[in-house]
Parts: structure tokens; sequence; C-alpha cells
């Protein structure tokens, strides 16, 4: 089908990132590095973004991730910021974000996120296009 022709549908993009310390500036760093990048790898143009949902571990108390997206200039997205399920032995100082996104791609064409060595949680279960990037110091890694 032609991209011009295709049914514009709202998809999920899911990235995450490992935060170094709790602080405002790496919480709100990393934050933006994951955003820059789940934008930058499929294309995404911020008018184009429904919403988007935001999870922190409860280690991290400094700062909403949401926050960084603003910074970004995403002025008229809405933003949800939630806290991850603190389960026994995940790992600690992780942000997760899930992306909607209105696009005429297909679901197998997406590119989801994951930086500073996150991509380990996706090793039984990961998605069909995966970019990641590691980090020596992440946890896990």
């Amino acid at each position: 089908m032609n991209a011009d022709l295709a049914p514009v549908r709202c998809r999920g993009v899911r990235g995450a990132t490992f935060v170094a310390e709790d602080t405002p500036e790496a919480i709100l760093e990393a934050t933006r590095e994951l955003l820059s990048a789940i934008a930058e790898a499929n294309a995404i143009a911020t008018e184009d973004i429904a919403s988007a949902f935001f999870t922190s571990t409860a280690d991290l108390r400094s700062a909403f991730p949401a926050r960084a997206a603003r910074e970004l200039g995403w002025t008229d997205v809405p933003l949800l910021g939630a806290c991850e399920v603190d389960k026994l032995g995940a790992p600690p100082r992780c942000i997760r974000v899930l992306l909607h996104w209105n696009t005429s791609r297909r679901q197998d064409e997406i590119v989801h996120v994951y930086l500073r060595g996150s991509d380990m949680m996706r090793t039984q279960d990961p998605p069909s296009h995966l970019a990641a990037t590691p980090h020596p110091g992440s946890p896990g890694v």
C-alpha cells in the first residue's frame, strides 16, 4: 500500500532508559535523551503525538520525567506519569515511556528504543524492531 494512501492509526512506541542517580538533572537529561532518540528513530513530529505515558521506579523521586517532554517543546501533548510496581529484583532507577503516535506506519515498522542498557529488560520478550545502546554504568550491565 502506498504510504500516502495508508490510513492513519494510533500506534504505541515504547522506550526505556536507566538513570545514574536520583537528581533532577540526571532524570531530565536521561528522559530528554530517550524521547529524542524515539522521535529520531521513527521520524516522529511532535504534532503527531497523541499522548505520552511515563513510569519511573520508586527510587526516582526528585523530578517528574514528563517535565523533560515539556522542555523539548511538547507543550500540547497530553502527558501522564506513574510509579512502576516495586517488584523485588526489578532494575533500579528506570524510566519507561509509551508514546501514542498517529501514523500511517504498520505496527512492525515501529522502532522501540531502549537506552543505557535497558534493553536487558526485553531479552525474553523483545519487540520486532528494537534499537538499543549499551551504557557501561547502567544497572544490570
